[in-house]
């Protein structure tokens, strides 16, 4: 017999329990979920943890109803549901924020909160779901403009509008798959009130992050996943860090990564007064200036939406300047080709590696040489030389501790965390003046951010000059040596890392400080 249900106060009914029993998904090679045991309850914030490649998204893809599984099934209220698809799934009241994005680039951001609504007529009132967009926005600090196209968007944009979209189906199960990832301390702090007051009134919260300390912070039972297995389910009353990453990874994890004394050298980037426009022709770089020295890590924290990407694609000629200069080993740049400014010893580690880094159908072999598959070393006369390809990338894959069944692998078929290091791998052979490295550890589980974050302090110890995009404050504090804060296109402070604290760097990020 179903337990009573009450509806919440989004006007869905409550879902008492949320369980998967015995699930096992298989694809080609690859066992994703091997007789996995996971359940939810009303008013509960159950958190999921675990590697790229663990089985969590699987897990949840299935509970949301995009796969189905080859073992086992889901019960909602003790009775057995069957998810054909997510609108089986958002009838049932299961919504979810998905890691990649779900959205169409070619609609609004109010088209695409919209689709998937079911209205009481045959037209749907897209005046009224803006307005209600907006109030939502507002009231979670998620700034957003409802009217502009979702293909010029940052991928932090692009983040809160699927945040706002599942707080605007108000399911009465939500998934939350990494949707802090975009937001200061004090957004994620007013984000966790919220959350907070859904669970207070019934709702049901799964979440997915690679933050330990968020986790220890807001939930109230903890499932550890490895290898397609729960590790162990466990109440949160005085967990460890340690014992969590511990639990993910199979082995102790080094938190903060060893920084050696270094001297710093000579200006190797310098940008002056640089100015330039987003996708949607604003002026998105505001007489933006700054230096980095050889064997200096600059750290840039801003929100996503900021000017962060546009000052990483114009130093790297993906974006034209409409003003300014940019000098790189004493030598200006801007006039350069994209190659070119490779050429001179730049190298970029862009913030979508799956939309400007890689090319998911070719071989990890053929990303490795994707950006100088026309050097003498890779060529035999006028032919390629595939044997020299393949030591190239085994060596790369080597170094770098890149897990793939082989060099001819397709680059889609492996974890994220595995694809950033590839990247970072290429883009570190060419011996660069200067990495830009940006996001360099979104979406890459706990072992590969340590490992990635390792390499960086190598780099600068060897006397590169790093420009370091991030939004994760830790990451920002943990690596640089100085901090410059951005705000609606502009540099309103630069800090000494010893000097900095997450309060006020939080501050002026939402643009209530300067420096």
């Amino acid at each position: 017999m179903m337990p009573p249900t009450t509806t919440l106060p989004s006007g869905h009914t409550r879902i008492e329990t949320a369980a998967l029993q015995g699930i096992s998904k298989r694809f080609p090679g690859v066992l994703a979920n091997d007789h996995v045991n996971f359940d939810v309850n009303a008013g509960e914030i159950h958190a999921l943890l675990g590697e790229n490649g663990a089985g969590k998204s699987t897990l949840m893809k299935i509970l949301y109803g995009l796969y189905q599984p080859d073992e086992g099934e889901i019960t909602l209220n003790g009775e057995v549901a069957r998810f054909h698809s997510p609108a089986d799934s958002l009838t049932a009241g299961i919504g979810m924020i998905h890691q990649h994005f779900m959205l169409v680039p070619t609609l609004t951001v109010t088209e695409n909160v919209a689709l998937g609504i079911r209205s009481g007529g045959p037209l749907l009132n897209l005046k009224q779901v803006r307005k209600r967009l907006i109030a939502l926005s507002d009231a979670y600090g998620l700034k957003i403009d409802p009217d502009v196209y979702v293909w010029q968007l940052s991928v932090g944009e692009q983040q809160r509008v699927e945040i706002v979209k599942a707080l605007y189906q108000g399911g009465a199960l939500i998934i939350l798959d990494e949707p802090t990832a975009v937001l200061t301390p004090q957004e994620v702090d007013e984000l966790f009130v919220t959350l907070r007051q859904m669970r207070d009134e019934g709702h049901s919260l799964i979440f997915i992050s690679h933050k330990l300390y968020e986790v220890q912070d807001l939930s109230d039972r903890i499932t550890v996943m490895r290898d397609g297995r729960v590790v162990d389910t466990i109440a949160n009353h005085g967990v460890e860090q340690r014992t969590l990453a511990r639990m993910m990874v199979g082995r102790d994890v080094q938190f903060q990564p060893d920084r050696p004394p270094v001297t710093v050298g000579e200006v190797k980037l310098a940008v002056r007064s640089l100015c330039a426009q987003n996708d949607r022709d604003l002026l998105a770089l505001k007489e933006v200036s700054l230096e980095i020295r050889a064997g200096e890590v600059l750290g840039i924290a801003g929100v996503s939406g900021n000017g962060q990407r546009e000052l990483a694609e114009c130093i790297a000629g993906l974006r034209p300047a409409t003003g300014g200069e940019v000098i790189l080993n004493g030598h200006s740049i801007l006039s350069l080709s994209v190659q070119e400014r490779l050429q001179s010893g730049l190298s970029f580690v862009p913030e979508e590696r799956n939309r400007h880094g890689t090319i998911g159908s070719f071989s990890v072999a053929e990303n490795a040489i994707l950006q100088n598959n026309d050097a003498p070393q890779f060529l035999n006369g006028p032919f390629y030389n595939f044997e020299a390809i393949r030591r190239y990338t085994v060596d790369l894959i080597q170094k770098f501790n890149i897990k793939t069944p082989g060099h001819e692998t397709l680059l889609k078929n492996l974890s994220g965390g595995n694809v950033q290091k590839l990247i970072l791998a290429r883009e570190l052979s060419r011996q660069p003046v200067l990495l830009i490295a940006a996001q360099p550890t979104r979406g890459v589980d706990i072992g590969a951010s340590e490992y990635i974050r390792g390499v960086l302090m190598q780099q600068r110890s060897s006397g590169v000059a790093i420009l370091l995009i991030s939004e994760d404050l830790d990451e920002i504090m943990a690596l640089s040596d100085r901090i410059a804060v951005m705000y609606e296109g502009e540099v309103v402070g630069v800090v000494d890392r010893d000097d900095a604290d997450v309060e006020t760097l939080g501050l002026m990020m939402a643009g209530a400080q300067r420096a």
